[in-house]
């Protein structure tokens, strides 16, 4: 995946724009041909039929855009799949007015079992939720409160439209929900690193160099963990590019693994990485997770080379000091170990 927006969020994001715009005109039409010449019965029917069944549609699109894999999750397969059936069973049950009816002299009314669209759109909305916490887990994203307060008002603003159906401000709501979601999603794919799906250095830069104690890293007995890949270079000389990637790869996912659940993950170059630490109390324990899940890696990749590491406590310094601490820990390492297997 690109740093920047791919063609399948592309795709995803104009699928959804594109359901949000046709279903605004959808409700402008029934409101316009409510109440007209019965000729115009079948256009308020269509109408309806179209706005009530592709609402869920928008945050499965939405989260199709999260998905950064290629092929389709079996999840969001699923999704579509209820999508699909939701839209038979509505369209079936038109003549008997389940969910909505329109007289015979135009004019609509919701049917006695509306309570179906209602449970598909929140249905809908708690589904794009949950994978937004999820994505941003996985993407260790912390700004997951900018769209939390958006989706409840969203789910409010619903309530308010059943309660009230002669207001109309839904998709008012809905196109601002994906707007937000564009943005959100924008900056948080800028910044990861196309390769690892690690934070990538922007992300790192941006992250150190503000303000002092930033994101509780830099205060409070913060650690800054670094990792070098050992003989590196032998490995694109021997096995080439594409398997040495392939190392990386493998090797940024034990420490993400092993460390994001207390920290920030980055690549900082070509095979360097480093986790900033908000509680240096927890680095012990991640760095033997990091070891166990090395191991575990080379029965993946045979030739899995070793990494060095090193770390620095942050007391109140520059940043820059305390890479060169931290630089200087792994040399150390990298250096000790060097000289143990000389002997051995």
């Amino acid at each position: 995946m690109s740093e920047t927006l791919s063609k399948k969020q592309k795709r995803g994001f104009f699928l959804a724009f594109v359901l949000i715009a046709g279903i605004s005109v959808l409700e402008v039409i029934t409101l316009v041909v409510d109440g007209l010449p019965s000729g115009y019965r079948w256009l308020n029917i269509t109408a309806n039929y179209l706005g009530f069944g592709l609402s869920p549609a928008v945050c499965i699109c939405l989260v199709y855009v999260l998905d950064r894999k290629t092929a389709l999750r079996r999840e969001i397969r699923t999704a579509v799949r209820i999508e699909i059936g939701y839209l038979i069973f509505l369209f079936v049950t038109i003549p008997c007015g389940m969910v909505f009816s329109v007289s015979a002299d135009n004019i609509y009314s919701r049917g006695p079992h509306f309570y179906i669209y209602v449970v598909m759109y929140y249905g809908a909305i708690l589904y794009l939720s949950a994978s937004t916490v999820i994505t941003a887990r996985e993407f260790q994203n912390r700004s997951r409160l900018l769209i939390y307060p958006l989706i409840l008002f969203v789910m409010a603003e619903t309530i308010i439209q059943v309660a009230l159906p002669e207001l109309h401000v839904t998709w008012l709501c809905v196109t601002l929900l994906s707007v937000l979601y564009f943005i959100y999603c924008s900056e948080m794919w800028n910044q990861l690193d196309a390769l690892t799906g690690l934070l990538n250095q922007n992300s790192y830069l941006k992250q150190t160099g503000g303000v002092r104690c930033k994101g509780g890293v830099r205060c409070k007995g913060g650690v800054l963990v670094v990792f070098d890949v050992d003989d590196f270079k032998q490995i694109n000389d021997r096995y080439g590019h594409i398997q040495g990637d392939r190392c990386l790869a493998g090797i940024a996912e034990c420490i993400k693994k092993s460390y994001a659940n207390f920290g920030y993950c980055y690549r900082i170059g070509g095979d360097e990485f480093c986790v900033l630490l908000k509680n240096g109390g927890n680095e012990g324990r991640c760095k033997q997770e990091f070891l166990q899940r090395l191991q575990e890696k080379r029965g993946e990749i045979a030739f899995l080379p070793t990494v060095s590491y090193g770390s620095a406590p942050f007391s109140g310094e520059d940043i820059v000091k305390v890479k060169d601490r931290a630089d200087q820990d792994m040399y150390q390492y990298k250096k000790e170990r060097k000289n143990w297997k000389r002997l051995s």
